[in-house]
């Protein structure tokens, strides 16, 4: 499953959404835009003027005055062009920061199945390349364009007021053009788009190589991923190739449509001038203005190409936002705290279950170990007790009400998930765990810290609590960066707890120790622990082994053990090992 794009039409709509909440300041670079190329077009037309005038045999005191006024009209467009670039700039920057904090809020809401579903590379391509990509067009792309457009449409209006028959001239590089971007834009944005998504599977297949290189060398897979990575390269060095000659194609036909009129005005302004149709002042004034021309409309070649390239990174960045929701809160409130699994059936593929009819009731206050192979099924099922996925097939409701009918912050009262990924966020360790409830006073934290063995390190620091970790600041190790993580789940305080291998980066003693403070702390409350270390089913009160998406044995150790099932081999030669 790919994240969605969106269109032309539904990017418009969300850059004109983003523009108005900035409206005032947006009219105020216009206004300064439009003064300053006013005052750019005016002194051709004074040029002119002066020129005819001189032909009438005016005095030099006119002259003298015409002169003042371009003083002033040079004075004035300077001053203009000034404050609209810094005013664009800020508007351009304000307009960005907004993009990447509604980015960031629509990511961070995104439905988990979702982001699953659609793998790493695709939100990851989203939320670095694209956004750098967007960047410089918004900070001072917009401003550019704005002014940019700006100076054409005062100087084709200076130009038809001045003479339009000699105006017509300008057509011959306006109508071209466009010509010229209909070709281009078929050919250009898909290849854009496309080398957006081969720029992301790069990404991702970098990123899941080196997060995985353990696994990557002990199982000699240097050589596939390798491969893999080679040829997302290749894909995207051919969509980069392929784009950069459009360019040149682009950039030499404006250019050259840019630079035509100029030769077009002089020729007829010389063959209508005997006519009397046009004055010698009209010709210097328009050849003036489509020599004005030429600069933006070599300007605009660069920031047009520019566009495209923001436009299949912009298209990337608002198809987020166009995620559905897979579930659909209800005002229900549980009766109680039993979780009920009925005929649960899942797939990641359509037509491949991985989950097969699962039942499954959870006794209130006991823990559940959960065991099988790899593949079997475990962690599915674990994410459809904590609400993550919701099933394709069947109901997992907690006090009778469907979890995905929970609105999230209720279902995160219920149920709360804790896998063996985790995040160290940057800010201090306090900061961190008060992402699981801002209220937390110092004395919770300390409390929520101890309960998971954290708390004797935590006062070893020199800050304590208050001490910065993340990015820049005190390294944490997987395992102490996992009892932040279990830290906060213990101040969200939920009836129900699944562990997904919660503890597997840890050496065992330190892993055993975790879950024996885990156990008192959360004595009273519904566990279900995916474990793949089996004292930990030892320990349970009733152990769920899973076999290709099915529970094939539940009971308590001991029972299982007699039986001499899957559980029992699993146990023997758990012991052997």
């Amino acid at each position: 499953m790919k994240l969605p794009v969106a269109n032309g039409r539904q990017i418009i709509a969300g850059l004109i959404r983003l523009i108005r909440r900035h409206a005032a300041a947006f009219w105020v670079v216009v206004a300064l835009q439009l003064v300053a190329a006013t005052a750019t077009v005016g002194l051709p037309w004074i040029l002119g003027d002066i020129i005819d005038n001189i032909r009438r045999g005016t005095t030099s005191r006119y002259v003298g005055t015409m002169v003042g006024i371009s003083i002033a009209l040079v004075l004035v467009g300077a001053v203009a062009a000034y404050f609209s670039e810094y005013r664009a700039r800020i508007f351009g920057e304000t307009v960005f920061a907004q993009m990447r904090e509604e980015l960031v809020e629509t990511v961070t809401n995104l439905p988990l199945s979702t982001v699953e579903e659609a793998g790493t590379g695709d939100l990851l391509g989203r939320t670095t390349r694209d956004v750098e990509r967007v960047q410089f067009m918004v900070r001072q792309g917009i401003s550019a364009i704005m002014v940019l457009a700006t100076s054409i449409i005062v100087t084709i209006v200076a130009s038809v007021w001045k003479s339009p028959l000699l105006a017509t001239s300008l057509l011959v590089a306006i109508i071209p053009i466009i010509f010229v971007m209909r070709w281009y834009l078929p050919r250009t944005l898909p290849a854009y788009r496309a080398g957006s998504s081969a720029w992301a599977r790069m990404s991702g297949a970098i990123a899941e190589t080196i997060d995985n290189a353990e696994t990557v060398d002990a199982l000699g897979l240097q050589d596939i991923r390798n491969n893999r990575i080679d040829e997302a390269i290749r894909e995207a060095w051919r969509l980069e190739r392929y784009t950069a000659w459009q360019r040149i194609y682009l950039m030499v036909g404006l250019v050259f449509f840019a630079t035509l009129p100029v030769v077009i005005v002089v020729a007829l302004g010389a063959w209508v001038l005997p006519m009397g149709l046009v004055t010698a002042g009209q010709i210097a004034a328009v050849a003036m203005y489509a020599y004005q021309m030429r600069g933006p409309i070599w300007n605009f070649t660069f920031w047009f190409d520019e566009m495209q390239v923001s436009q299949a990174s912009l298209g990337r960045i608002f198809g987020v936002s166009l995620v559905h929701p897979d579930r659909e809160a209800s005002d229900k409130e549980p009766v109680d705290n039993d979780v009920e699994v009925s005929d649960v059936r899942y797939a990641y593929t359509e037509g491949r279950d991985v989950l097969h009819g699962v039942d499954l009731s959870l006794v209130e206050g006991e823990t559940l170990a959960m065991v099988g192979p790899s593949g079997a099924g475990k962690s599915t099922l674990g994410r459809m007790l904590a609400g993550i996925h919701p099933p394709k097939s069947g109901h997992v409701t907690v006090g009778g009400v469907d979890l995905v009918d929970l609105a999230e912050d209720k279902l995160r009262k219920q149920v709360v998930l804790v896998s063996q990924e985790h995040h160290v966020f940057v800010g201090t360790i306090a900061d961190n765990l008060r992402l699981a409830r801002a209220t937390a006073t110092d004395e919770e934290i300390r409390d929520a810290l101890g309960a998971v063995g954290a708390l004797t390190w935590v006062d070893s620091l020199q800050g304590g609590i208050d001490t910065a970790v993340g990015v820049a600041g005190y390294p944490l190790s997987p395992g102490r960066a996992q009892q932040l993580a279990l830290a906060r789940i213990v101040l969200m305080d939920p009836h129900t707890l699944v562990l997904d291998e919660a503890t597997s980066l840890m050496d065992p003693s330190a892993a055993r120790s975790l879950e024996r403070s885990l156990g008192r702390v959360l004595e009273g409350r519904t566990v279900v622990a995916i474990a793949h270390r089996l004292y930990t089913a030892q320990d349970a009160d009733r152990v769920a082994v899973m076999i290709d998406g099915n529970i094939a044995e539940l009971g308590s150790h001991e029972e299982l053990v007699r039986q001499h099932g899957e559980y029992a081999s699993l146990w023997a030669s758990w012991q052997k090992s």
